[in-house]
């Protein structure tokens, strides 16, 4: 702890505590929150290996679908390996320094998570609407640059959301109501006008998701209008079936996001076990989902998945 000029003590190290309302018995949150961390594992790490193996699923969009299934594993190794040990063991403490860390990758991680599925919608867009054109504006050298771009820009705007929590004084409480560090809920152990720092976190937060949306759905929009006045047909059919995967999955992300987002605006009208477990699962329950979804909705995946899953299940 810390000392401060107005006499308040400023906490340097925090507990986790998580579903406290569960007392005793909260260890036994340790069995399915594991074994959905396990179906995520071996979801995700399927689907970059059949992805990986397969030479002919090695098209920029399956090489996507591969980066989303990446990205879910760096997310939730970035907060489950800690949580499930704190319902087990009872490992809760971190440092300020480790929360804030914490706090900066999971949002990081997330934040990306919605670039690769605006590089999708820009994938489908060329490939359906402007095929002439789709290896002159989609080739290597340009979607590095968009990646790189999107890590500039979210990592640049996360380190303020960062810097202005660790500049605040904690002394309220140590003990975070959560099984990880969240920006609101550690916020709310502060003292003095946090104001900025929520106004700051959710104007940013909402600028990522929300830009990366609207070019998503501008993007689709035209996709379907172009489809549409072209008329039915097999390749209509086949770019509206890929398209439909992806928004499937873009509004179970936004769904997930929203619940989480109006869950610390209703106030006391939420039980604090309901808040921690909606947060968890806007980050847990898309990882599961996601190499589901696109293992069955995308022909040539799950034709090769299938072929895997009998190969291992014949030795």
């Amino acid at each position: 702890m810390q000392g401060h000029q107005d006499g308040n003590v400023s906490y340097n190290d925090f507990f986790l505590i998580g579903f406290s309302g569960l007392k005793e018995h909260r260890w036994l949150l340790f069995f399915p929150f594991f074994l959905l961390f396990l179906l995520s594992l071996v979801a995700n790490s399927l689907l970059i290996f059949v992805i990986k193996t397969q030479t002919s699923l090695h098209s920029p969009m399956c090489v996507l679908i591969g980066a989303t299934s990446v990205v879910n594993l760096f997310l939730i190794m970035s907060f489950m390996p800690r949580m499930l040990l704190s319902f087990l063991l009872n490992w809760n403490a971190i440092s300020l320094l480790g929360c804030l860390v914490q706090m900066f990758f999971i949002n990081f991680i997330g934040t990306f998570q919605t670039s690769i599925i605006l590089l999708m919608a820009i994938d489908r867009y060329f490939a359906i609407c402007v095929p002439l054109r789709y290896n002159d504006y989609l080739n290597t050298a340009n979607c590095v640059k968009f990646v790189f771009v999107s890590l500039i820009r979210n990592g640049s705007f996360l380190v303020v959301i960062a810097f202005l929590d660790g500049n605040l004084s904690y002394c309220k409480s140590n003990i975070i109501d959560h099984c990880f560090c969240e920006h609101m809920a550690l916020v709310g152990l502060a003292c003095g006008n946090t104001v900025i720092n929520s106004i700051v976190g959710l104007l940013i937060i909402s600028f990522i998701t929300v830009v990366d949306g609207l070019c998503v759905i501008i993007s689709y929009v035209k996709i379907f209008i172009s489809v549409f006045l072209r008329g039915s047909g097999k390749s209509s059919r086949k770019a509206i079936h890929t398209c439909t995967t992806h928004i499937i999955v873009l509004l179970l992300n936004y769904f997930c996001a929203l619940l989480a987002l109006l869950s610390y605006r209703v106030g006391n009208n939420l039980s604090p076990n309901i808040r921690v477990l909606i947060s968890i699962l806007y980050l847990l329950f898309p990882s599961c989902v996601h190499p589901i979804i696109y293992g069955f909705k995308t022909k040539d995946i799950r034709e090769h998945l299938l072929r895997l899953l009998q190969t291992i299940k014949i030795s």
